[in-house]
């Protein structure tokens, strides 16, 4: 018997199944291969859309209002986004299908009447309506209340004190900087400029959002002073202090606030040095260009420049086309070239591409040049370690991340470089970066290692729910599955350790949470491969009753989905409507779990090849024309912002079917 009649034979119906054709499943890798490298740049690398919520329209309106600046044509534009995605009920929502969100609906409606829209147009109106029955300003984060203040909507009074005292606290500080995510580090230390300068600029009373307080502007002090139903507890305790913050404020008792906003503005100047902005991401780049100009940088100075330049590359402007009559202008978060490369190459390189390939070698070339070689803000809890790893974005020397730097070195080990040695040692000086990063648990966080002081969410201005980076099983997982490309095992303790936080944060239903992805189905896929890889046996009971949790919400029609409201009700874990990406990882967790066998498989990589696009990728939208969106599969911070991956759609799903047509070889040659 032949090879392709032994193939042909495996891939006849078992027990009544009917898998995919071993032959329509490599026409679909070679299709998807394909658009993946139509999509390369000429330097190597791929960089997809990253697409939010109104909020950056929303913000970007208010930062040229601000400060008198900015395209009139382009913020008409802007606004022409912002609008189209207001919701039927006037409310605006952080993700597609979602509900209504306060404080975007707030500053959906404030930029609608910065740009000339009445407070008397139907839409206005109908969002007036929405935030007034859910509490009006006063329910609104404490950044978009700051935000208000700085064109007289809000009192500084009102809203949490952030202090730039905060940055004179010695690194041994139990409330130092760095105790707090690398993200919130990074917008707060310009908001705590913002903050200590109050900038205010009168706008014309029409313009104003007084009609969005209920019962008036007054409540909004008393509405800071709830949640009262213990004598103590941290959160009363951090209340009071604001109000002592605000005291000092009021009598001008800030002996330090000239050192402070010194060190303040050396921070913030330091890192803006070989990066794309502040932070590299777009509410710490609002926040900076705000901060200089308090700081009394002018116009034409050359950092104002700089960071004004580097915040308008977030922009895409976007001509008439079939679903949208008028022209648009929107904003990115930030951009991911090197998580979309680090991700490209290692699919293809699964997916077949010869290791020596010149288009892989040359994004491995782009990659090692962005490797990091400067200390950043992880040295202060990492200060014996050498730098090494990888970020995110372009530029971002201060801010590598362990979650970038695995796939990084998944990617390189796909490629055969004529600069071996040289690739050598600058894997080896990643590894050791990982390993030094590891948190007291076993796990990895982000950014930083042993970001977990649960204290900090209790901080009046901490409500954007995003303060601490602490380990997660997603990145964990990942690094789990680089390590054993690595030639790792469980024989090393720090692997055996990374194992054992992972089952310890097993759900009771067998599905893992997903930090950086939606939600449980990425998580869950993550630590299915990462297990694998370093060779946990798919007998064991966790590995089992996790694919039995992806099977269990698989979707009729054989594909899988997750929402965002996952993270608001654990009861919608793994329900929504089907995306490429989402049934990707589902197949790629069950794959991973030893399933080649099952119904679920063969329905769900049937539900790939269905929906494959003539040009060899796949859709991950909802509506149409006007109203049309990507649909949501990744995740910022839970349950406060969402982000779409445009390539995720398209790279996922090509390792899908790669993993499923070896995993199918084996089994034909294993009969």
């Amino acid at each position: 018997m032949s090879l392709k009649q032994v193939k042909t034979q495996s891939m006849t119906p078992r027990f009544g199944r009917l898998d995919a054709d071993l032959g329509d499943v490599e026409s679909a890798v070679a299709r998807s291969r394909d658009f993946l490298f139509s999509r390369q740049h000429p330097d190597g690398y791929w960089c997809g859309e990253l697409e939010a919520d109104s909020m950056l329209e929303a913000d970007y309106i208010y930062l040229h209002t601000q400060l008198e600046s900015g395209d009139p044509e382009r913020l008409k534009r802007a606004l022409t986004e912002m609008m189209r995605y207001q919701n039927e009920d006037g409310s605006w929502s952080i993700y597609p299908g979602g509900p209504g969100n306060i404080s975007l609906s707030v500053k959906c409606y404030f930029s609608a009447k910065l740009m000339g829209v009445g407070a008397d147009d139907p839409r206005l109106a109908k969002c007036r309506e929405w935030v007034l029955a859910h509490g009006g300003v006063v329910a609104c984060n404490t950044f978009t209340k700051m935000y208000l203040c700085g064109l007289g909507q809000y009192d500084y009074d009102a809203v949490p004190a952030i202090p730039p005292e905060i940055v004179l606290f010695p690194n041994w500080f139990y409330f130092n900087i760095y105790e707090i995510s690398a993200w919130s580090r990074s917008i707060l230390v310009p908001l705590a400029i913002i903050y200590a300068k109050k900038p205010y600029k009168k706008i014309p009373p029409e313009q104003g959002i007084g009609e969005l307080f209920v019962g008036g502007r007054a409540n909004s002090i008393l509405r800071l002073r709830r949640d009262r139903k213990r004598l103590f507890s941290w959160r009363n305790f951090f209340i009071v202090l604001d109000r002592l913050m605000h005291w000092a404020e009021a009598v001008h008792l800030r002996p330090v606030r000239t050192i402070a906003l010194r060190k303040a503005e050396k921070w913030l100047l330091e890192r803006l040095e070989m990066t794309d902005g502040l932070g590299a991401i777009y509410p710490a780049m609002l926040n900076a260009i705000i901060a200089l100009r308090c700081l009394g940088y002018s116009e034409d100075d050359p950092q104002v420049i700089r960071a004004r330049d580097e915040f308008e590359k977030l922009g895409i402007e976007q001509a008439p086309n079939g679903g949208m009559p008028e022209p648009t202008f929107r904003m990115q978060p930030c951009v991911s070239p090197v998580w979309d490369t680090a991700q490209a190459v290692f699919a293809l390189g699964e997916a077949g591409v010869p290791r020596n390939d010149p288009r892989l070698m040359k994004a491995a070339d782009w990659l090692l040049s962005k490797e990091v070689r400067h200390k950043g803000d992880w040295a202060v809890k990492v200060p014996k370690t050498d730098p090494g790893g990888w970020y995110f974005e372009f530029n971002n020397e201060f801010y590598p991340d362990t979650d970038d730097t695995a796939q990084v070195l998944l990617a390189l080990n796909k490629v055969d470089n004529p600069r071996e040695r040289y690739q050598h040692q600058v894997a080896e000086r990643a590894i050791e970066w990982e390993f030094a990063m590891q948190c007291r648990s076993g796990g990895w966080g982000s950014f930083d290692k042993d970001n977990t002081k649960m204290i900090f969410q209790y901080i009046p201005f901490a409500d954007h729910n995003a303060m601490l980076d602490p380990p997660t099983v997603d990145i964990t997982g990942r690094i789990l599955e680089m390590l054993a490309s690595y030639g790792y095992t469980r024989g090393d303790k720090r692997v055996e350790k990374a194992i054992k936080f992972i089952f310890k944060e097993q759900e009771p239903d067998g599905s893992w949470f997903g930090r950086w992805g939606v939600n449980y189905i990425y998580g869950t896929f993550l630590v299915l491969r990462g297990l694998d890889a370093i060779g946990v046996d798919h007998l064991e009971p966790q590995v089992q009753q996790a694919a039995e949790w992806i099977r269990m919400v698989q979707n009729p029609d054989g594909g899988w989905g997750e929402t965002c409201g996952s993270y608001d009700d654990e009861n919608t874990r793994g329900i929504g409507i089907s995306t490429p990406s989402q049934t990707a990882w589902a197949l790629l967790g069950l794959l991973a779990a030893g399933d080649d066998r099952s119904d679920s498989i063969a329905k769900g990589v049937r539900w790939l090849l269905t929906r494959q696009l003539a040009d060899g990728s796949w859709d991950e939208s909802m509506g149409d024309g006007p109203t049309r969106q990507n649909i949501i599969t990744g995740t910022g911070f839970p349950r406060v912002f969402y982000l779409s991956y445009d390539m995720y759609r398209q790279y996922f799903p090509l390792l899908a079917l790669t993993t499923y047509r070896r995993a199918m070889d084996k089994a034909a040659f294993s009969f």
